[in-house]
């Protein structure tokens, strides 16, 4: 059974940045595509970012691009999302995600349903 483990979230201040990391148990290749996803109670759950390791192309919501860096590390098997400017509507709980189905990368965080998901990590981003 495939596990991902995310860490790196906590409390900033509003333009602050925080790093996120999720690690693959196993090959992180052995994925098609990954990607972050956030979710605020009450509201469904956002594909953030999203990254094919077929081709390396990435996807950003609007929301966060040109603030938001999606990356990965094979030699770790570890994806990692820079965040930067926060805002406080980031506040959420970001969950890592992972598919061995071949999904582009925009298609992985706007409509695939990934069969691996992480535990989540609260990131909360006060004024």
């Amino acid at each position: 059974q495939a596990q991902l483990v995310e860490s790196g979230g906590g409390v900033v201040q509003s333009g602050g940045s925080l790093r996120l990391s999720c690690r693959a148990s196993g090959n992180i290749l052995d994925y098609h595509a990954m990607g972050w996803y956030r979710q605020v109670p009450g509201k469904e759950r956002e594909g953030v970012s999203c990254i094919s390791n077929r081709d390396d192309t990435t996807y950003y919501a609007n929301s966060v691009k040109d603030r938001f860096v999606i990356s990965r590390d094979s030699a770790t098997s570890t994806m990692y999302l820079q965040m930067n400017s926060l805002e406080d509507e980031d506040t959420a709980v970001y969950y890592c995600a992972a598919t061995r189905w071949l999904t582009p990368a925009r298609a992985m965080c706007r409509v695939h349903r990934p069969e691996a998901w992480g535990q989540g990590t609260q990131v909360t981003v006060s004024s």
